[in-house]
């Protein structure tokens, strides 16, 4: 059985790469938002088995969508894998004291990104 995985992400061209990426390298099936409210309440409605999270988003931003998400007893048990340009050590401690499945970088890379997020939800297929 294919893993559902939830991309929320307000850049397009993020969004595409990942989701071809997940598609095509993982056979994965692949939801999208464009924003962390958009995110929550897909999130409730189609209770993936991970969900990748960009940080920086307008609004809403990945931290405090994650706050959000694990508030709702629906959504609070989904593994959420942060993605982030952001490669400061003060952030990577920030990030990882959410208490997210894990964190990566931008730019990733297409031929990885399915490894790197199952090795941090601890998938073993």
């Amino acid at each position: 059985m294919a893993h559902r995985i939830l991309i929320i992400d307000d850049e397009e061209d993020i969004r595409q790469v990942a989701a071809m990426s997940l598609e095509t390298v993982a056979g994965w099936d692949v939801m999208m938002a464009t924003s962390g409210a958009n995110g929550i309440a897909r999130a409730a409605v189609e209770r993936p088995d991970a969900i990748l999270l960009d940080v920086m988003m307008p609004g809403m931003d990945g931290p405090t969508t994650f706050q959000e998400l694990q508030k709702n007893p629906e959504t609070a048990g989904i593994p959420v894998v942060l993605l982030t340009a952001k490669v400061q050590a003060a952030d990577k401690k920030r990030f990882s004291d959410l208490g997210v499945a894990g964190v990566l970088f931008k730019p990733f890379d297409p031929m990885t990104l399915a490894g790197q997020i199952a090795e941090a939800v601890g998938w073993k297929d």
